[in-house]
């Protein structure tokens, strides 16, 4: 057995956890050389692709797609195609990941499905292809496998699929009477046209509706009604009756769950305080248009503002900072996380170096990342790490707003949009004038408010002063 090697869930950052195999690039039996793609891992916010290390066939695939593992659970085995069948399997089965931190209490959950599918399989016999979590479940519930059509890759039967099985089936539930005979049914009329029809047992064969394409309408139906008659059906009629308005449940999904669990602890472990201003843009809008002529890019006012934070991160590192624990990690340079909103939810690519950069580098950094982003592309490098973030939520008419910070690091600016205001003028005349909210969001294990006050005055200096973007 010595070429039999393991394929286990590998560990990308300190921060993860767990993994799902999202799609395997090489089927169970193929061969694939050094180099070649593997699987797709999904980790919380991003899909990294798996290249193999060396020469060798995958023998057995241990795992479902679609469901997460914790770090150094067995995916698949590695062995060449004449190592026996019965050794690939013994090797499977009994293969025990080794414990790694954050990952202590999950470990049983993944391989567990793979301990003993002997004893299932003798307990339920089915030729059809089913996952060993669905086998399981199908024994303990009791499920007849007959009438399931299965979801997965070539008709596998899934642990969803077995679960739904399981249901009983939805009752459905009438509430309140049914006014409407089969005989309205044949009228091309309204239902509140029906049903007054129906109240005051009136014929409709001769009625030409006013609607649309001559549908009869309420006001047709009224018409053949005494006044008197008529009146009591528009003012009363019917007690009115809401309609039923049952709630569309829709299932978190992964990238949700992560955001949902990080914020909230982000909340709770995090001592949060605020620190709001106004700034004026209008040097900064008038530079704007005269610099990218110059450099040759429609750099964003975010991307301004990406380059002002990068400068004022330098100037004052410690605001630049992680929190680990009980220790302060501060940094001499700004790698500076975007928030980014996509059909997937919220990832925060990071711009890195922005302190050296240029406005038209980071500009053409910035636009690079949220294309990737959008088109669910970010690599694990473009997500690890981050010494400060940016929220620009300005683009949808918010004034201002307050941000939670997304550990380790140590704070995140939020950025409302641009609003015309009235202010005092140097003739002491009121004029108008164009400003932005920024609100520091700071935690306070690590950051004083004097700190962050300081950090948010040069900002505002480099904005309204924006000259000195430009080294």
């Amino acid at each position: 057995m010595s070429n039999i090697r393991p394929f286990t869930m590998p560990k990308w950052g300190i921060e993860m956890t767990e993994g799902t195999i999202s799609e395997w690039m090489v089927k169970e039996g193929d061969a694939f050389k050094k180099g070649d793609l593997i699987c797709l891992i999904e980790t919380d916010k991003i899909t990294n692709e798996v290249e193999a290390e060396f020469d060798a066939v995958l023998r057995k695939v241990v795992v479902e797609t679609g469901t997460a593992y914790p770090v150094g659970a067995l995916l698949g085995v590695y062995a060449d195609a004449q190592t026996p069948q019965e050794e690939i399997d013994a090797f499977a089965d009994a293969y025990k990941p080794a414990a790694s931190a954050g990952s202590a209490g999950k470990q049983s959950a993944a391989p567990a499905a793979a301990a003993q599918p002997a004893e299932r399989i003798a307990t339920i016999e089915t030729n059809r292809p089913i996952s060993p979590e669905a086998l399981k479940f199908a024994q303990d519930h009791g499920v007849d496998l007959d009438g399931i059509d299965g979801s997965g890759r070539n008709g596998r039967i899934t642990y969803q699929d077995v679960h739904q099985a399981s249901r009983p089936a939805a009752v459905t539930a009438l509430h309140g009477p049914a006014d409407l005979a089969e005989d309205y049914d044949a009228f091309f009329a309204s239902p509140l046209a029906k049903r007054l029809a129906k109240m005051n047992a009136l014929d409709l064969s001769g009625v030409k509706g006013t609607g649309p394409r001559g549908r009869i309408r309420k006001n047709d139906v009224l018409a053949l009604m005494p006044a008197q008659a008529r009146g009591s059906a528009a003012l009363s009629g019917a007690p009115f009756q809401a309609s039923p308005n049952p709630p569309r449940v829709v299932p978190m999904d992964r990238i949700r769950k992560v955001v949902a669990r990080r914020l909230t602890q982000s909340k709770q472990e995090v001592p949060h305080f605020y620190l709001r201003m106004t700034v004026s843009v209008e040097a900064l809008l008038a530079l704007r248009k005269t610099a990218n002529l110059v450099l040759g890019v429609k750099a964003s006012i975010n991307d301004y503002l990406i380059r002002a934070c990068g400068i004022a991160l330098a100037d004052n590192p410690n605001v630049n900072i992680q929190v680990h624990g009980g220790d302060i990690h501060s940094f001499s340079h700004a790698d500076i996380a975007v928030a980014v909103a996509t059909d997937a939810g919220l990832v925060t690519p990071i711009v890195r170096g922005v302190d050296e950069m240029r406005v038209d580098q980071v500009a053409s950094a910035t636009a690079a990342l949220i294309e990737k982003a959008k088109a669910g592309q970010l690599s694990h490098d473009d997500m690890e790490g981050g010494t400060f973030s940016i929220s620009n939520l300005g683009m949808f008419g918010i004034d201002q707003f307050d941000a939670i910070i997304n550990p380790p690091q140590g704070s995140i600016l939020a950025v409302g949009g641009i609003t015309r205001a009235l202010v005092e003028g140097a003739d002491g005349d009121g004029v108008f004038e164009s400003q932005i909210g920024l609100s520091l969001s700071c935690d306070h294990r690590a950051i004083d408010g004097a700190v962050g006050a300081t950090f948010m005055a040069r900002l505002k200096e480099l904005i309204e002063e924006p000259e000195a973007l430009f080294p």
